[in-house]
């Protein structure tokens, strides 16, 4: 039986690491920490540091969440489609202007 709660939840079932994951690859560090400002995402970035400071605070891990949400729903085709190996070397979207509608509604309560 499905929980009340959980139906309408568009991150059941998917791991920070997964949601972290996808942010990284679409954004790169350096974008992601202009992005939201935390020091895990800023200073010698790893995934490890940054799920074990996500896991531990909560309001970084609701910025991130959010984050990830507001990619997938402004994500094209083209950004769904597996690059191929000489795409992987590029550099990531740089959308930090473009994506200041995310910047003004989910992280201007800093």
């Amino acid at each position: 039986m499905i929980n009340i709660q959980q139906k309408n939840n568009p991150l059941h079932g998917i791991t920070l690491q997964l949601i972290l994951d996808q942010l990284v690859m679409y954004y790169g560090w350096e974008e992601l920490g202009l992005r939201i400002n935390i020091r895990c995402f800023n200073d010698k970035p790893s995934m490890k540091s940054s799920l074990n400071f996500l896991r531990k605070t909560p309001w970084a891990r609701e910025k991130v969440e959010c984050l990830y949400l507001y990619m997938m729903e402004n994500r094209t085709i083209s950004d769904l489609v597996k690059k191929t190996d000489s795409e992987s070397d590029a550099k990531p979207i740089n959308q930090t202007k473009t994506d200041s509608a995310f910047n003004t509604k989910y992280l201007s309560n800093d």
